[in-house]
């Protein structure tokens, strides 16, 4: 098959692309919020739910190819659609991102408002407590009116660890395990596409081999819970090359149970849905140069599985998305950080 790459990029890393980017760091730049140029006005009424899949690409894992399925045949629109069936219009089903960089491209019949003070919208997601697998949150507003997000359109979400990550209270303990502990803007990594499906242990565990531009290599493994191919059958290339921010690893072994600690705020999948910090504030969002924005609103949210970790026997950190609301048609008022 022919080479290609998704090469992700957006307006927080400078470059050209329309998927996830490296994050900047909101501690550099100036010294006050950036103002966009002056823009018509919105409609800031509709329905609370997504009402539109525009792309959807997961990245390798034990639930790509089944959270939604893939039959044979299916394309990228088919995908959507079947993704838009799932998590649209409060349907509340289940997709996953699989590992690093798998994303996914929603949005809405409204711009969602930016209300000051408040948080704006929630991400859904299946986390529970020992259980969080943090995708990072990027924001567009559809400056020109065209009905897509442009290159220079997004934005991404700083969270917590995009902060200060030393000040997560499992840092430490994360630390002494051995695990990654920094945060990687600029982080890119390649999957290659399996010759075969494996049949021996060893193929197993030698299934999809991935580099990235630390240096670094591996495999994600297959287990014993799911038999389907983990590359996404619709892409067409032999390798998958993804980029964007690599969040510390977060998953501490206790006993022959792995927990996956949660972020303290601003990613998805990451804590309870029920919990405030499943809730976003628009005005965490910044630019490539780490200042924030001030946008009046969004119309696209993309979300992207933001760790690279393979935790033992339950396999790879994977964000699962059950849907995205605005707050303010649901008359839900979160007061902000």
């Amino acid at each position: 098959m022919p080479l290609m790459a998704l090469a992700f990029a957006c307006a927080s890393c400078g470059e050209k692309g329309s998927g996830p980017g490296p994050d900047p760091d909101p501690g550099e730049g100036g010294d006050g919020d950036v103002e966009l140029p002056s823009t018509p006005s919105y409609n800031f009424q509709g329905e609370a739910y997504i009402t539109k899949v525009l792309d959807f690409m997961p990245a390798p894992g034990q639930f790509t190819n089944t959270l939604p399925a893939y039959a044979e045949g299916d394309d990228q629109e088919a995908m959507n659609q079947k993704v838009l069936n799932a998590i649209g219009n409060n349907k509340r089903g289940m997709i996953s991102l699989g590992g690093f960089g798998g994303y996914v491209i929603v949005g809405f019949d409204h711009t969602i408002e930016n209300k000051a003070g408040l948080r704006d919208f929630r991400v859904l997601g299946n986390a529970y407590k020992n259980s969080s697998e943090p995708g990072v949150i990027m924001v567009a507003l559809d400056r020109n009116q065209n009905g897509q997000p442009d290159d220079d359109e997004w934005y991404e979400i700083a969270g917590s660890a995009h902060q200060k990550a030393f000040q997560e209270s499992w840092y430490a303990a994360a630390r002494e395990n051995g695990n990654d502990v920094d945060i990687h803007r600029n982080y890119e990594i390649t999957y290659f596409r399996p010759s075969q499906e494996p049949t021996t242990q060893e193929e197993k565990e030698t299934y999809i081999r991935w580099e990235d531009n630390l240096g670094q290599a591996g495999y994600l493994p297959k287990n014993a819970y799911h038999s389907q191919p983990y590359f996404p059958q619709w892409f067409e290339g032999d390798r998958m090359t993804i980029k964007g921010t690599c969040l510390p690893q977060n998953s501490i072994p206790n006993g022959a149970i792995f927990e996956l600690q949660a972020f303290t705020y601003g990613y998805a999948d990451n804590v309870a849905n029920t919990d405030v910090e499943a809730s976003i504030d628009i005005d965490w969002a910044v630019d490539a140069s780490g200042e924030k924005v001030s946008l009046p609103g969004i119309d696209f949210v993309k979300i992207y599985t933001a760790v690279n970790q393979v935790n033992g026997w339950i396999g790879e950190c994977s964000s699962e998305i059950t849907g995205v609301e605005d707050l303010h048609m649901l008359k839900e008022k979160i007061p902000t950080r």
